[in-house]
């Protein structure tokens, strides 16, 4: 399974996105994941909603992980967006979000795809990292946090 570092680019984090609502985020994740991913953005705008008209991918503590399987993607391709002001997003505790990262993965990588989102949860379920994500202004450091191996007893 690759690290996080191979699937979410430093350039793929963005601090302060300003959107009002789930539809808009979507719109403009779409359109980020095209012009990096050289996708169709119509495409990926189908696959996230289909995705989340299953159920909220609101996981909780103002935590979003939007993920869907997107044909003619090649790799597995990550997003982290963090929101200038949280909205709604049905999430499981009804909690508005915040922070979100995106996961598209090429059709048929079933196992990768479950492996990677169980890690990104693991990590995104530790309040210090949520904690750090919220306070930093840097999306350098933002990347730094989301990437780090172990837990953050481990790296202290």
């Amino acid at each position: 399974m690759p690290a996080l570092a191979d699937v979410l680019d430093p350039a793929a984090v963005k601090l302060d996105v300003r959107v009002s609502s789930k539809r808009q985020l979507f719109t403009e994740i779409a359109g980020a994941a095209a012009r990096v991913a050289a996708l169709d953005a119509k495409t990926v705008l189908t696959a996230l909603s289909e995705r989340e008209h299953l159920g909220s991918t609101g996981v909780g503590e103002g935590v979003a992980m939007p993920h869907a399987r997107v044909d003619g993607l090649d790799r597995l391709f990550a997003l982290f967006w963090m929101l200038q002001r949280p909205i709604d997003f049905d999430a499981i505790d009804d909690k508005p979000v915040d922070l979100i990262f995106v996961l598209l993965v090429p059709a048929g990588a079933e196992t990768l795809h479950l492996k990677t989102l169980a890690k990104v949860a693991r990590k995104l379920r530790d309040p210090g990292t949520r904690g750090r994500l919220r306070a930093a202004d840097d999306p350098k450091v933002v990347w730094r946090t989301l990437t780090a191996n172990g837990s953050r007893h481990e790296a202290a």
